[in-house]
């Protein structure tokens, strides 16, 4: 029998980033996970899933500068995996009902038109909301809004023209479809 191995040197370990890295991201996870998930008891739950299987799969980031992307790859594909298991889990609490969640934190003369956006958003699909908050909310390129999603950049580009048109003719008063343009 051989002997045991001795635990690996932490000195030749060489992890592109460390949990302080991570923990600066959190406020931005925390921002994304809310306007995805709706309210903030669920974020949180999102944000600290994203962390623990940031920090235990850490080791597979190869360039600590892409970081910031790689959390919000994990939260985004974390919150489809929730979404899917709860479709097949069956139905919950309606999303509108969670619009005053949001509402409440604008002043009193503003929250009607708060509301108005919030039901509006609800209603766009789930990759509509996805890139209008990766592009609009966390300031990504459309590059980088791409790898975060796992899809080509062009699609990135068409589904932000479609959900920007959609929220726009929801915000109006419109139906929830939009007319197509023709050139």
């Amino acid at each position: 029998m051989p002997p045991p191995k001795p635990p690996p040197d932490p000195s030749l370990q060489s992890d592109p980033v460390d949990e302080r890295a991570i923990a600066a991201q959190v406020p931005r996870l925390r921002r994304y996970a809310a306007a995805l998930a709706g309210n903030l008891s669920d974020a949180d739950d999102l944000v600290q899933d994203c962390i623990e299987k940031a920090l235990v799969h850490r080791h597979t980031l190869r360039d600590g500068a892409r970081l910031g992307g790689w959390l919000l790859s994990i939260l985004h594909n974390l919150h489809v995996s929730g979404l899917r298991w709860r479709r097949r889990r069956g139905p919950e609490v309606p999303v509108e009902d969670l619009a005053d969640d949001l509402v409440l934190s604008a002043a009193p003369s503003d929250r009607a038109e708060v509301r108005d956006f919030v039901r509006a958003f609800n209603r766009l699909s789930e990759e509509h909301r996805a890139v209008l908050l990766l592009t609009g909310m966390e300031g990504l390129s459309y590059r980088e809004a791409a790898e975060v999603l796992g899809v080509p950049v062009g699609t990135v580009m068409s589904r932000l023209a479609r959900a920007r048109e959609k929220l726009r003719v929801l915000l109006d008063g419109g139906t929830e479809q939009a007319v197509r343009r023709v050139k």
